[in-house]
């Protein structure tokens, strides 16, 4: 009989290690008020961008990041949660701003279609090592850009050329650091729970 411990069931996500045995759903919620709240907080760190209508923010970091901690549901449920508070009138969107009419709001919705996606490469691994991890934020962030590009186009009536140079560009190198972060941060974190799998 062997003494050692059993490893983390195959699909966990780093939220799925929360001790929450006789209290998932209350947990769960936490998770998700807790993913919507911290996509808010990121978003005021907002920094303009000239000649664009679409800020440098914490938000897509953020966005990505509780994808991949809380898993495909929670990370949807989250960011759900987030996009309908802020189209209601809550003034957590990028810049304080809130609302329907921003140019910037097709973002938004690609952070909740990235949230689910990543959420759920993370439930494959998406997050244990560093190139599995680069692989599922640039997907995630390519998913935010196939949404927000094209509604930036839409709702302020630029060419899609134009969106491009405003809405996605300025923002590459941006991303690439956000990325890098990740890939140190999420592996780092399974490695120091030393839960590999």
């Amino acid at each position: 009989m062997s003494t050692a411990a059993a490893p983390v069931r195959s699909g966990a996500v780093l939220a799925d290690l929360l001790p929450a045995a006789r209290h998932r759903y209350a947990v769960d919620a936490a998770l998700v008020l807790g993913g919507a709240a911290l996509t808010g907080i990121a978003a005021q760190i907002a920094l303009p961008v000239p000649g664009s209508p679409v800020p440098v923010t914490g938000q897509t970091f953020a966005a990505l990041l509780i994808g991949t901690a809380l898993g495909a549901r929670r990370g949807f449920l989250s960011l759900a949660l987030y996009a309908l508070v802020g189209m209601a009138g809550m003034p957590w969107f990028a810049e304080a701003e809130s609302g329907w009419s921003m140019p910037s709001l097709g973002y938004v919705f690609g952070m909740l279609l990235a949230a689910t996606v990543v959420g759920a490469l993370a439930r494959r691994g998406g997050d244990r090592s560093v190139l599995r991890t680069a692989g599922t934020m640039v997907l995630g962030s390519a998913i935010i850009y196939a949404i927000g590009v094209p509604y930036l186009a839409l709702s302020t009536g630029m060419s899609m050329s134009a969106a491009v140079a405003a809405g996605l560009t300025p923002f590459l190198i941006g991303d690439a650091l956000k990325a890098a972060l990740a890939m140190g941060v999420l592996p780092t974190t399974w490695k120091l729970l030393g839960r590999r799998g």
